[in-house]
């Protein structure tokens, strides 16, 4: 139980837990265990292993602003949309760390060196598809021109106002729109600036710091899984469902069926490295909840019990509570 606040601690740094996860609450095997005890049948494989751009779909995206508050976009030479502008993003390629395929792709389609500096919003559709968005700094390179088009773009151009421009696909436009205001509004709370842990995973993971207080002593306590050894709650990502949904399913699983109200903040950490390749393809989400109950009021299942922590984290737990200080994870439905 010693080694939870610091693992909490390491989290709320943007840090990562790097030990191999040897145990899984509830594996893809429990959630289908849990929907035949429902009478629903199996709604999925036990033995998912996810393989960049075979099984799984990883994206990255950049959302990259100059002095002028300019974004920085990319026209399109694919037959299927030529002509038309997007933000420099694409499919990562096996064996690639996230930060080395948006350095990547920014290079390869805008001409020009970044270094990310923060994730800004991780995306999902269901839980085999994920979109890593990133800002960071422009350190070199030269703006694609229309004389060097070639496959992987046309040019590249800094624009204004996006919406003066016929884009690709307007899904973009949440993320340029969190992007300037990363940029812009720098007088309100942000979260620190939060990079991809590399810590390779074999499966998909979401790990969840269940924070809630007690009435008594208006203390701030975790959830933690006893179950193998004290450790905090961990679920296996169904490959065909959204993440909002295996999220309830597992709440549901250690809270029963009277679920007490809850949020999803956001995203504390992500730990991913994709090396060596097809083997360590896997990632784990580290994501804040609240509980809205306080913890007297709130029954578990067994197999679970409450931490409490000391002040200071749990004075920042409640603090990452607030707007713009985790990851959004926006799952598209």
């Amino acid at each position: 139980m010693d080694q939870i606040e610091p693992q909490v601690k390491q989290m709320l740094n943007g840090g990562g837990n790097t030990e191999d996860i040897t145990y899984c609450d509830f594996t893809l095997a429990d959630q289908n265990e849990a929907l035949a005890s429902k009478g629903v049948g199996s709604s999925g494989p036990t033995d998912f292993v996810p393989i960049t751009k075979k099984t799984v779909t990883y994206i990255v995206a950049a959302v990259l602003v100059n002095e002028d508050n300019e974004v920085l976009m990319m026209q399109e030479a694919k037959p299927s949309c030529s002509g038309q502008w997007y933000l420099p993003a694409g499919r990562m390629e096996p064996g690639e760390t996230i930060q080395e395929a948006v350095k990547r792709e920014v290079l390869e389609e805008t001409g020009l060196d970044m270094e990310p500096t923060t994730l800004l919003m991780v995306e999902s559709a269901v839980g085999c598809w994920f979109r890593f968005v990133f800002t960071g700094t422009v350190i070199g390179g030269r703006l694609k021109t229309t004389a060097e088009a070639d496959k992987e773009s046309l040019q590249a151009r800094w624009v204004k106002d996006v919406t003066e421009i016929p884009l690709r696909a307007k899904d973009i436009l949440p993320l340029i729109e969190r992007g300037l205001e990363y940029h812009l509004n720098r007088n309100e709370p942000w979260h620190s600036k939060i990079m991809p842990v590399l810590v390779g995973r074999t499966k998909l993971y979401m790990r969840i710091i269940v924070a809630v207080r007690k009435k008594s002593n208006n203390k701030v306590s975790v959830l933690v899984g006893e179950r193998n050894h004290c450790h905090l709650p961990i679920c296996e990502i169904h490959p065909q469902k959204s993440l909002h949904s295996t999220l309830r399913k597992y709440m549901n699983e250690i809270f029963g069926a009277d679920l007490p109200p809850h949020r999803p903040h956001g995203i504390l950490s992500v730990e991913y490295n994709g090396k060596p390749r097809d083997t360590h393809d896997g990632m784990t989400l580290n994501l804040l909840v609240s509980v809205r109950q306080p913890l007297e009021d709130v029954v578990i299942i067994d197999k679970y019990t409450w931490k409490e922590v000391g002040s200071s984290v749990g004075d920042e737990l409640l603090r990452r509570m607030g707007k713009n200080l985790t990851i959004p994870l926006h799952v598209i439905r």
